[in-house]
């Protein structure tokens, strides 16, 4: 169960217009901080932003499952399962929670560090397209190419006789 300033910090994102994957934010945040305090552990920080992930959708952010490609299908399948647990309110097992608490409890902390984080995030980002890794968006990126209606036409320049370039060898 997801703290309540948690939800709170959820909400107030969602009431802000931010996007689901911010308010998903919060919780994977919070599980971070359970690693850290040594509440429970992960195998890696991969797990660890799974479970922030699956407590969003369970606690009824709108972050839709990953598409066909994106993750395996048992992945996809659990995120379906989440997204419907979000939207109904049934108790959980007692038992089963005591048995994952347990697991967990068995996994190292150090998957929360900052070098473990910072790997992984390393390793999404390379996963990702040179355009999505860059700092300016795209839509800045697109108008800044554009000629502005105000610029006058310039002659277009003389071409230039190339010379042939021998090889070093």
């Amino acid at each position: 169960m997801p703290d309540k300033e948690t939800i709170e910090r959820a909400h107030r994102d969602a009431a802000q217009g931010k996007s689901a994957s911010t308010q998903a934010g919060e919780f994977v945040r919070e599980e971070m901080h359970h690693i850290r305090e040594g509440k429970h552990g992960a195998r890696s920080p991969k797990q660890a932003i799974a479970i922030g992930l699956s407590k969003a959708r369970r606690a009824g952010v709108k972050l839709g499952a990953p598409g066909r490609g994106k993750a395996s299908a048992a992945t996809r399948r659990k995120a379906k399962k989440d997204l419907r647990r979000g939207r109904s309110r049934r108790r959980p097992s007692a038992r089963r929670s005591r048995a994952v608490r347990g697991a967990l409890r068995r996994e190292p902390r150090s998957s929360a560090s900052r070098k473990a984080l910072a790997k992984q995030a390393h390793r999404a980002a390379m996963r990702r397209g040179r355009r999505a890794r860059s700092a300016q968006p795209a839509r800045r990126r697109g108008r800044a190419r554009r000629a502005s209606p105000r610029r006058r036409e310039r002659a277009p320049r003389p071409q230039r006789a190339r010379r042939l370039r021998t090889p070093w060898y």
